[in-house]
């Protein structure tokens, strides 16, 4: 029997049009409940950050971001001080009778504080969503510093003293696996893997997402998707290309899919060269080929038949360049 608060779940994410399997519902619920941090890894485009999204619109709260990046570091992350408005405090002052010290405790005080993202979701006045997007970006350091936040939820600064949390943020940290995340971090937080979606998740997404396509276009789509990922290309294509692709065939108002639509949009779902290269010169025309005898077979279509078609395509491609 599922938890009634994981049904709930589930209910408030599709209601923000967020398609969550049970596993992705049991582990936001777990998160909340135990108070833990939400580690979500998987390839590149599929959903992962979404999920911190939905979170905050779902809760009523507040998304707070800390987009990673090589070279990120803990004065960034957490606060500056705002140089402009402390000159310019100083410089109104010159001429009052204030002592230097007085002065000094006024520029170094909270209001001259510039809050970055630790920070603004320490001192938040509800509990917001921590986003901390593609931590694997950053150096190590920097996650150690993070994870010595994540124990203490309290952050000190020198010149105030130690700011604790009013409330412990919700906290999604992703990563798309550029590098290992450390064991330490791993075990602070509760795992959550993000795979490609199947044909059938895949096809609801695009059904919420794109309100409006046909639907034989958009089980097209879905199908083509699905057995590109199952070639040996540079870049899989995530579902982030697919709703784009669907709404580009949307927007160029076609209900099918053909040839000259597919080679016209490529750039939409592939953004190397190699790949399209690929797709256009030897495996657009076979895919077409094996979605058109799907239709007009009425054969079912399903995970497990476009997997076995993608498998076959791809392995009579490897066949012939003798890899």
């Amino acid at each position: 029997m599922v938890h009634p608060e994981i049904q709930r779940i589930q209910q408030m994410l599709e209601e923000q049009g967020y398609i969550a399997d049970r596993g992705i519902a049991t582990s936001i619920y777990l998160a909340m409940r135990l108070g833990k941090p939400l580690l979500v890894e998987g390839p590149a485009g599929v959903g992962k950050t979404e999920i911190a999204k939905v979170m905050a619109s779902a809760l009523k709260t507040d998304l707070i971001r800390l987009q990673c990046y090589e070279g990120l570091d803990a004065t960034t992350a957490l606060y500056e001080w705002n140089y402009q408005r402390q000159l310019l405090y100083l410089k109104m002052e010159e001429h009052t009778e204030r002592s230097v010290e007085e002065k000094e405790a006024t520029i170094f005080s909270e209001p001259f504080l510039l809050k970055r993202p630790l920070l603004q979701a320490i001192t938040h006045h509800q509990a917001p969503v921590l986003l901390i997007d593609e931590l694997d970006r950053a150096d190590q350091e920097f996650e150690s510093f993070l994870l010595e936040v994540l124990s203490d939820w309290q952050i000190t600064v020198p010149e105030i003293g130690t700011i604790k949390a009013t409330h412990i943020p919700y906290v999604v940290i992703t990563s798309n696996r550029t590098r290992e995340l450390s064991d330490a971090l791993r075990r602070r937080c509760l795992y959550l893997w993000i795979d490609y979606p199947s044909f059938e998740k895949e096809l609801a997404i695009v059904r919420t997402k794109v309100p409006g396509l046909e639907e034989r276009l958009a089980r097209q789509i879905c199908a083509f998707m699905q057995i590109i990922r199952r070639l040996h290309l540079e870049k899989v294509p995530g579902i982030a290309e697919t709703l784009d692709w669907a709404a580009a065939l949307l927007a160029l108002h076609r209900d099918h899919l053909d040839q000259a639509t597919i080679e016209e949009t490529l750039g939409v779902i592939f953004k190397h060269q190699e790949d399209a290269q690929q797709v256009r010169s030897k495996w657009l025309g076979p895919i077409l080929q094996e979605l058109l005898t799907l239709e007009q077979g009425g054969g079912e279509w399903s995970q497990s038949v476009l997997a076995e078609i993608g498998g076959k395509l791809g392995a009579r491609r490897s066949s012939t360049t003798g890899t």
